[in-house]
């Protein structure tokens, strides 16, 4: 972390999880090709659950943000004893987590799904997956938290393999449950959730058990565990702007939902497909950024700043080159990504302009997610959480709301690019600040 030229530890961290998390693209992908061929019905109930998902994603991925920050930094500075802390009280953190959501898929789901449609097909779909998903969220959360204690570790190898065997097992079971091949039950939509649910589960004991043999720089252990509040309040000093941000994708995903279905369902279902396909452009990004974070985190903590910025610079490359390649897949193509989702002739026509439009904002996406990550590292992941409430409430929501009632359906995708556009030039500008008071103060030891 600390020796290692640059772009070789980068490529080293970031790769595994870059190519793991093509392989959950893929399978989020699989999930609603293959829900699609039950009908569009079937296919909107699902985009419509996507609010709920990207909020249990928001809770496990933004604490173990913060899990990994500390981690790292505690790893940097060498206090083994406060990492294992850091470890223990992550994973307390992951299945406290996961009670919150069975409570909201026992007691809300109903009521989540009356507020988006009145469609009897639409609702019975949508709270039978939606339903298995929340209460049977341990796998995610567990996953998640194992997962993250390997990447700021440096095992980035060993969490793409847990990540991709939940990934396979997903793909595998989804024919299986969804069409009840083999002698197994045709459960449709619901079959869908309990192939993601138990891909997510498998993985977990994977990485609980690899954690256990293969991590040796951090031990977890329950004996005598003590709730740590100050460390508890340290992760979520990082976490909470980050699931904020993330939860602020929820709120902006079912408002864009009820928009949409004032038009029609086919558009909601459209704007889920876009959502599917996207993250087969966003989630290699990602997995660039869970490596860069641990090296930035390492390198703060130990004093390294021409490092710190070749890391950033690296970073910001591959990003802004891989959604470049994503923005023209988007350009040329679209009515081929629909089709993977038997798309009808009024789906393909509210669709091809709408990823066309959307796509847009891909480029400039690249270096505000950077960015945004280079914030939490740091420690100032409130910049991030800024960013993304403006991004997506201020100016995504009411431009698309406006531009939906001033000009309609079609004029609606263009509200992407207009707000991305302004999330570049805020995030421009707290990177400029962050870079005067934190990062040129770091005392260059290497």
């Amino acid at each position: 972390m600390g020796v290692m030229p640059v772009n070789r530890l980068l490529l080293n961290m970031s790769l595994p999880m870059m190519l793991s998390m093509l392989v959950q693209a893929l399978y989020n992908i699989v999930d609603s090709i293959f829900v699609s061929k039950i009908s569009e019905d079937a296919l909107t109930a699902v985009s419509l659950a996507f609010p709920i998902q990207t909020l249990m994603i928001a809770f496990a991925v933004g604490t173990g943000v913060g899990v990994n920050a500390l981690l790292s930094r505690s790893l940097g500075e060498k206090n083994t004893q406060r990492a294992n802390r850091v470890a223990t009280n992550g994973i307390f953190l992951a299945f406290a987590g996961t009670v919150f959501f069975v409570l909201i898929g026992i007691f809300l789901t109903d009521l989540f799904y009356k507020t988006q449609t009145d469609s009897g097909v639409i609702m019975k779909y949508g709270t039978s997956y939606m339903r298995i998903c929340c209460i049977c969220s341990i796998g995610m959360f567990v996953q998640g938290m194992t997962e993250k204690l390997l990447q700021s570790t440096g095992k980035t190898v060993i969490a793409m393999i847990t990540q991709m065997t939940g990934a396979v097992i997903n793909i595998i079971l989804d024919p299986i449950l969804i069409f009840g091949y083999f002698g197994m039950p045709r459960m449709e939509v619901a079959g869908a959730a309990v192939a993601t649910v138990a891909g997510q589960c498998v993985a977990a004991v994977l990485a609980i058990i690899l954690n256990q043999a293969k991590n040796k720089e951090i031990r977890v252990s329950f004996r005598q565990f003590p709730v740590n509040f100050q460390i508890i309040k340290e992760i979520y000093r990082v976490g909470i702007p980050s699931i904020i941000m993330q939860a602020i994708g929820s709120v902006m995903t079912y408002g864009m939902n009820l928009i949409l279905m004032s038009f029609s369902s086919t558009a909601a279902a459209v704007f889920g497909v876009y959502f599917k396909l996207q993250s087969f452009v966003f989630m290699p990004v990602f997995g660039l950024n869970n490596g860069m974070v641990p090296i930035m985190a390492y390198n703060y903590g130990a004093g390294k700043r021409s490092r710190m910025i070749k890391t950033v610079k690296l970073s910001a490359v591959y990003a802004v080159g891989m959604m470049a390649v994503g923005f023209l897949v988007f350009q040329i193509i679209p009515d081929k990504l629909l089709l993977l989702f038997e798309a009808s002739d009024e789906m393909l026509k509210i669709g091809k302009p709408a990823l066309r439009a959307i796509s847009i904002c891909f480029i400039p996406a690249g270096f505000s997610i950077v960015v945004g990550s280079v914030f939490q590292a740091l420690g100032k992941a409130f910049y991030s959480m800024i960013v993304s409430i403006a991004r997506q409430l201020l100016i995504l929501l009411p431009a698309a709301y406006l531009l939906a009632r001033l000009i309609g359906l079609s004029a609606v995708w263009f509200a992407f690019p207009i707000a991305e556009l302004f999330s570049l030039g805020l995030s421009v500008f707290f990177f400029v600040r962050i870079y005067r008071t934190i990062i040129q103060h770091v005392a260059d030891e290497a």
